[in-house]
């Protein structure tokens, strides 16, 4: 089981969808960004409230969600 303390899914915020803890930013969002060519340090000119251990706290739970690992949150959630 693994693990994601800065991402969070609570059905009240985004419709749902994965966000970085504390924040309104989907992973998607990152994701798209990155796919788009910026860099993290670019993302982070965006959002100065992200930190680079949130860009890659997405990457790491969207290739952890792919290889359909078992996830668990800090509220016990399972996805």
């Amino acid at each position: 089981m693994k693990r994601h303390e800065c991402i969070e899914i609570n059905p009240d915020i985004m419709f749902g969808k994965p966000v970085i803890r504390g924040t309104r930013i989907t992973v998607e969002h990152i994701l798209r960004k990155l796919a788009g060519g910026m860099t993290p340090e670019e993302i982070i000119e965006d959002h100065p409230h992200l930190k680079l251990d949130d860009i890659l706290a997405a990457q790491e739970f969207a290739a952890d969600y792919l290889s359909e690992t078992e996830i668990v949150f800090a509220s016990g959630s399972k996805l």
